[in-house]
């Protein structure tokens, strides 16, 4: 069961807490345990979306090289049971959330909604697929804005949809780098691969990885935000952005391994690393 609900990709529901350290409030106790309990929320969320998603995927799982190993695929959970989980998972989640708030909850349940159609049609249409993963993780930080009562700014929003969406598309172009290199039809593993060509996909990485850093560098030099922090000092944490994107580039299209490159990245002592530091850096600056 745990390794059904994939404990290590919950690192993504830190997006919740993404509000909370940009409005200089993570030393606030108060502020802090109610993003904690979003960010748990949302891990029993996810969990729950990743267990309905292998029940749903087991047949397509079982001719994946590396899927066919998940617990459900290998006929190692229960199909049933993977599902009470999930409804279980779910209930929970939503019930920490509307403790905090109807907005936060809202937000939740939006995230759901998103997943849901997303693991029952929408993950087999090319490039919907992409922004519905997006979606996902602004609704992460709407959920995190609203836990602690406040609205997180417009290039906070545009940054995480640019970077969403630009990873999303890195795991789509290591799919088709994989089947490509071991010669087989990408989209007998995944439905949408047949909308996607490797070219298309690079260039499209291309541009949203330097919209990506582009917009994050406008964010750190904006008036409102040199104002906000007091400083016009943010703009030293850039680099580490710029490298961040190159380097997970990199894993998705030169080094294509059998495992996704977002598992890839958190196992990669070099992107790590720099995230370790952007942080330090974010925080030094911030706090």
């Amino acid at each position: 069961m745990i390794r059904t609900l994939r404990p290590h990709q919950w690192v993504k529901n830190l997006f919740v807490a993404a509000p909370l350290v940009f409005a200089k409030h993570l030393v606030d106790g108060g502020y802090l345990w109610r993003t904690g309990v979003a960010v748990a929320a949302f891990c029993a969320l996810s969990g729950a979306v990743y267990a309905l998603n292998d029940v749903l995927d087991a047949e397509a799982d079982r001719a994946h090289p590396t899927k066919r190993h998940r617990p459900i695929a290998a006929g190692a959970l229960r199909e049933r049971s993977a599902v009470v989980l999930a409804i279980v998972l779910a209930i929970a989640g939503l019930g920490a959330c509307l403790a905090l708030s109807w907005q936060t909850a809202a937000w939740a349940g939006a995230y759901l909604v998103l997943n849901l159609a997303y693991s029952l049609k929408l993950k087999h249409v090319a490039f919907i697929d992409v922004v519905l993963i997006a979606s996902g993780f602004m609704t992460r930080v709407a959920a995190g804005g609203a836990a602690i009562a406040i609205a997180p700014s417009r290039w906070l929003l545009v940054c995480t949809g640019l970077l969403a969406t630009f990873l999303a598309l890195g795991k789509r172009a290591h799919e088709l780098a994989l089947a490509t290199r071991d010669g087989r039809d990408a989209a007998a593993t995944r439905a949408a691969l047949a909308g996607y060509r490797v070219g298309w996909v690079r260039f499209a990485m291309l541009v949203l990885g330097l919209a990506t850093a582009a917009a994050y560098v406008l964010y750190t030099v904006d008036a409102h935000t040199v104002e906000f922090f007091g400083t016009n000092e943010l703009a030293w944490s850039a680099p580490f952005c710029v490298v961040g994107l190159a380097r997970f580039a990199w894993l998705a299209l030169k080094s294509p391994r059998p495992e996704s490159p977002t598992d890839s990245m958190l196992r990669d002592g070099i992107f790590v690393s720099n995230l370790v530091a952007w942080g330090v850096v974010i925080l030094v600056i911030v706090y």
